[in-house]
């Protein structure tokens, strides 16, 4: 008897919605990641994507990656620990630190590994990591790598997060670990009350900003998050990934010195993995470059947001506390969600479905994320085509 077959046999989710035809998953895009896409040779809009400033078929981006290859090749075939670091490597992680406004910067293959590798190793036994129900999954990872006491608050809460700090021993290292914005709700933590309870109570901040890098920021710098609310100098460490407005693959982290001199010899994701491809790595560092040069990107970012967020309310649609191009449209009902998500294809819109486990059976939704490259006209094409399908499920308030 296959023990192991037989319990992967159990698993009949993802068989039960193809046999209703509406999963969702692996839908195979022909064509570069734009507003517009092609999928079995169907141009479809695209408003499922994370490339928030538009920049993954940007020429100078593109341009950036062929050259690193021809210059350094495909791969690394080692970790950075030993003959895996190359020049690029550095300049990017010199960029990223001075950009976030941190002494260093260490960059990770994968932003995932980024939050696994550092939460996992930065506190010992006897202290503690604070985090956000709704955090990320990779930051959930971190956790359970870590043996320190881990004490979940709830969302954006932040009585909560006091009374989860003072079970905390005055004499430990407490690390608070929160998103930016969060990916799935798009809203955005609130920093100031959690940096004043930290200082409160000697704790660390932990920022990911994964979703605000490239989209918040004051002035429209696109730094994220913690520069938004003029807060750098009160975060321990900012992480940051590559896969959203920097158009490329992996992630890094920022803090002083000595925190990444002690995450580049202990972090384990970090030493046992091969580094970051010379084109990734060039890829990130030339959007990186468009988005210092290009604060206007930002700006368009905000302006069709904003208009899409006026835009669905007027519609009728619950949308939650969400103030970013994240947009979830709450549709609460598994089946249903799946449902909305193909007749929306149909009429040639994509988006995601957010189905439990991700969230609970009662909060799942469509995922609707706009690109500083989105039009007003293609957003209009959405509404129309999605109040159709909303007014024929019955989801509009």
């Amino acid at each position: 008897m296959n023990l192991l077959l037989e319990k992967m046999n159990k698993f009949d989710a993802a068989r039960k919605t193809r046999e209703a035809g509406i999963y969702p998953y692996f839908r195979q895009i022909e064509s570069d990641q734009d507003t517009e896409v092609s999928i079995n040779g169907k141009k479809v809009l695209m408003f499922g994507s994370n490339a928030y400033l538009g920049l993954t078929n940007h020429p100078a981006v593109k341009e950036a990656a062929i050259k690193a290859v021809e210059k350094y090749g495909t791969g690394m075939a080692g970790s950075r620990f030993l003959n895996g670091t190359l020049d690029i490597h550095i300049e990017l992680e010199d960029k990223l630190a001075k950009f976030v406004g941190k002494e260093e910067a260490m960059v990770y293959s994968a932003g995932f590994m980024v939050n696994e590798g550092v939460i996992g190793c930065l506190t010992g036994r006897e202290d503690y990591i604070i985090w956000d129900e709704l955090d990320h999954a990779s930051i959930i990872e971190g956790n359970r790598a870590s043996f320190s006491t881990k004490l979940k608050f709830r969302h954006n809460d932040m009585a909560s997060l006091e009374k989860q700090l003072q079970k905390c021993d005055p004499d430990k290292v407490k690390l608070i670990v929160v998103d930016g914005v969060f990916s799935m709700e798009g809203d955005v933590t609130n920093l100031p009350e959690v940096v004043r309870l930290a200082k409160q109570y000697k704790a660390n901040v932990m920022i990911d900003e994964a979703h605000g890098l490239g989209v918040m920021g004051h002035n429209y710098s696109g730094k994220g998050v913690h520069d938004y609310y003029q807060l750098t100098e009160d975060m321990s460490l900012i992480m940051g990934t590559f896969s959203k407005s920097l158009a490329s693959i992996g992630g890094f982290i920022a803090a002083d010195s000595a925190t990444i001199d002690y995450l580049r010899h202990n972090s384990r994701p970090y030493i046992f993995s091969a580094s970051i491809t010379p084109s990734a790595t060039a890829a990130a560092s030339k959007a990186l470059d468009i988005l210092i040069a290009e604060p206007e990107r930002v700006k368009n970012l905000w302006d069709i947001t904003n208009y899409a967020l006026d835009g669905f309310r007027r519609m009728g649609c619950e949308i939650g506390h969400t103030s970013t191009p994240i947009i979830p449209i709450f549709i609460r009902n598994n089946e249903k969600t799946f449902l909305i998500t193909r007749m929306l294809f149909e009429e040639g819109i994509f988006v995601n479905p957010v189905v439990s486990p991700a969230v609970a059976p009662n909060d799942t939704l469509i995922r609707f994320s706009l690109m500083a490259t989105h039009t007003k006209e293609q957003v209009d094409i959405a509404f129309e085509k999605m109040e159709k399908v909303f007014k024929a499920m019955d989801i509009l308030h």
